[in-house]
């Protein structure tokens, strides 16, 4: 048994929306097995000590006083009378005890009948799992037995509803997560090309940089940006466009290690975070991409090559991520006034 999940029936009487922080709150012992069976215990020794406290009330108020009522009859009141001339007062006074006793007798099993009929509810509806039923009675005892057999019934009955309606509340909490994880994950998608898109991008190099910060472990941006894209979408149509970002997409995927992230950044332009990755390592990486790319067979017939910058840390000491950004940004439009289809590396300017 989940214990979030029996525990939510009373969170949702204060409005409670998020059943893990019940799980700090509120404690339901019908559902669970331990605490039910201490609770039921605890109340069956607290019914044997009433038991034994009335068992001694009886024995002070009826008992006692019945043995000394006896004792002065028999022993001081008797004694002072003649046997032959009192005959009748003697006799009488011995069928007055002999009275007395037995009323005392009978109140005292009616009394011990009801505290024997209550413990033995109280054992049953302590009990955590269903017990043999009361034994049919039609005085006041069984009235009271009766109401509280429908009483316990009713329990179980509602017991089982919340029991249900928690199972119902857990499975739709869990399709709320996964939808929730789902959308997460789609809001970091581009929805042409299914790679990462430049929100993602920007997380994943602050987390990077303060890695960096922290371990001066090498970190590298590359900037990739398609030459002559836009004629293929004015002259072969945007959907044809689409499916050469995709084929780049997968391309960029396919020649680079599971840890680096890959994302369309905008337009025809890609950006690769490199981790773990120098300068040095950065710049192959975009020249390996660079040949691919220009030799790649495209649906649509015609040769694609792209322009690279390539921005790293230590290297060119970038303070943030939009300065490794910028830097490698820089590169790239220094490849594209180069002549496009290279790479080329930021270099700082001399002060």
């Amino acid at each position: 048994m989940r214990i979030p999940r029996a525990q939510w029936p009373r969170c949702l009487s204060h409005t409670t929306l998020r059943p893990e922080r019940c799980q700090e709150n509120v404690h339901i012992l019908v559902d669970s097995p331990a605490g039910a069976k201490n609770n039921g215990t605890l109340e069956v020794a607290v019914m044997g000590r009433i038991k034994q406290k009335i068992f001694l009330a009886l024995v002070l108020s009826s008992v006692i006083p019945l043995l000394i009522l006896t004792y002065a009859v028999h022993g001081q009141l008797l004694p002072l009378l003649d046997p032959t001339a009192d005959r009748a007062t003697i006799i009488g006074f011995r069928a007055l005890i002999l009275f007395t006793a037995f009323l005392i007798a009978a109140g005292s099993y009616m009394v011990w009948d009801v505290v024997r009929a209550m413990s033995r509810l109280a054992q049953l509806v302590t009990s955590a799992q269903p017990g043999p039923e009361l034994p049919a009675r039609r005085d006041e005892i069984g009235t009271v037995t009766s109401s509280f057999s429908r009483m316990r019934g009713t329990i179980e009955r509602q017991t089982a509803e919340i029991n249900s309606l928690a199972t119902r509340l857990d499975a739709a909490y869990e399709e709320l997560e996964a939808a929730k994880a789902r959308l997460r994950e789609f809001s970091f998608r581009d929805e042409v090309t299914g790679l990462y898109n430049r929100r993602f991008f920007s997380l994943r190099l602050a987390e990077e940089i303060s890695r960096y910060r922290r371990f001066n472990h090498p970190v590298s941006v590359v900037l990739l940006d398609l030459d002559g894209f836009k004629d293929i979408n004015d002259e072969l149509g945007h959907a044809t466009g689409d499916e050469t970002l995709r084929d780049v997409g997968r391309l960029l995927l396919s020649h680079s290690r599971g840890v680096n992230v890959i994302t369309r950044y905008g337009g025809d332009e890609f950006a690769v975070l490199l981790v773990e990755t120098a300068k040095v390592g950065a710049r192959r990486y975009a020249d390996r991409i660079r040949q691919a790319a220009s030799t790649y067979p495209f649906a649509h017939g015609r040769r694609v090559t792209a322009s690279f910058g390539v921005a790293s840390l230590p290297e060119d000491g970038a303070a943030s991520t939009e300065d490794l950004v910028r830097a490698a940004d820089e590169a790239l439009y220094a490849a594209k006034r180069a002549g496009k289809n290279r790479v080329v590396s930021f270099e700082r300017r001399s002060t």
